[in-house]
């Protein structure tokens, strides 16, 4: 079996974090026959200053023939200045529409081990286990028309779907949910929103064909504070691009930070991975991130590009073992600190490998 990756580190920490996951991922592949083939480009801020463009000809090209592209993170302060088509986060935008995936999943979970750096109580997140399948292609960051008028002094963005849209990625959502507790919120504005209208209304009609499937409705402002007071009930959470981007950042909460949290990207020509914390410039070069999310990132890949289940379950349980082991990376080590043995980046990635390694005996 072989794999085809294309790895874009991107910025910031994203090459650190990228590293340790792609070490684990080789360890872990080769010891179930799965050959990896990794090529690596540039995206991003990186691209920009050395390409002049947040999206290469030649990156875009490669990812195109791949199997899966494995993306770090992009954005920097240097850029902020620069027009929002400029920016590095252009090029992620382009290469997600270039690709074609439309299920952005991002799982969220609670683990015992790191309930002390969760603000929220252990008895309301034990338990939790949400995946979000969030809508990526349309809303408001690709709808037209968009513009910022600086004379003016005005800037509209559009909010725009389809039913064929809803309606694909309600499939994916549904059938993920079959697969799990069989229960499936979606998650919108349909009380104000005419787009959230069409949005329920296709969701409904979806929804006939996988009666095994409990469905419930949510608006976004009432979620939000849910999954703060009582995360366990949900399961599968389905929502547009907006709503699902801040609603499932807030739900690192529940795992206590945002480099623990993995996605994936399907239904397009080729999957994109990532974990979903930014480039933290203000870390990068020191040690100091957290290569969790990238590594559990690497699980996703062989679970949904390589069908793999194995190896993306030894990746999920040696991070586990890892976390209840005492093993930390600074923004996990909160609590009693004296318990436990603080790690830089690659001492978290050597120790996952290690812990991988000693499982797969």
């Amino acid at each position: 079996m072989h794999l085809k990756i294309l790895v874009t580190a991107g910025d910031g920490i994203g090459p650190e974090v990228t590293n340790e996951a792609v070490a684990v991922l080789k360890d872990v592949s080769a010891a179930h026959g799965l050959t990896l083939e990794l090529d690596a480009k540039r995206i991003g801020g990186i691209a920009i200053v050395q390409d002049g463009t947040p999206l290469p000809k030649e990156t875009l090209t490669a990812a195109l023939d791949s199997d899966a592209v494995f993306l770090g993170a992009v954005g920097g302060n240097e850029f902020n200045s620069l027009p929002p088509d400029k920016r590095p986060e252009a090029g992620l935008l382009g290469l997600r529409a270039a690709l074609g995936g439309f299920a952005n999943l991002r799982p969220a979970f609670a683990l015992k081990e790191l309930a002390v750096n969760s603000p929220l109580r252990p008895e309301i997140i034990d338990g939790a286990d949400i995946l979000f399948v969030r809508e990526l292609l349309g809303g408001l960051y690709f709808g037209q028309p968009r513009e910022w008028n600086r004379e003016k002094g005005e800037a509209w963005n559009t909010m725009r779907y389809t039913r064929e849209e809803v309606a694909r990625v309600a499939r994916v959502a549904f059938q993920l949910a079959q697969k799990r507790r069989k229960k499936l919120t979606s998650v919108d504005k349909a009380n104000v929103l005419e787009v959230s209208q069409l949005w329920r209304a296709t969701v409904i009609e979806v929804a006939a064909e996988f009666p095994d499937v409990t469905l419930e409705h949510q608006y976004v402002d009432a979620m939000a504070m849910h999954i703060m007071n009582r995360p366990r009930d949900f399961d599968v959470v389905l929502t547009e691009n907006l709503f699902g981007d801040i609603l499932s950042d807030e739900s690192g909460v529940i795992t206590g930070s945002l480099g623990m949290l993995p996605s994936a990207t399907i239904g397009g020509k080729v999957n994109l991975y990532e974990p979903i914390h930014g480039s933290a410039p203000d870390i990068a070069g020191k040690g100091l991130a957290n290569p969790l999310g990238a590594i559990l990132t690497g699980a996703l890949i062989l679970r949904h590009s390589g069908g793999l289940e194995a190896g993306a379950a030894a990746i999920e349980t040696s991070v586990r073992k890892v976390l209840e082991q005492g093993f930390r990376t600074p923004d996990l080590a909160r609590g009693n600190v004296q318990d436990f043995k603080v790690l830089s980046t690659k001492e978290m990635g050597a120790k996952v490998r290690e812990t991988v390694k000693e499982l797969l005996k």
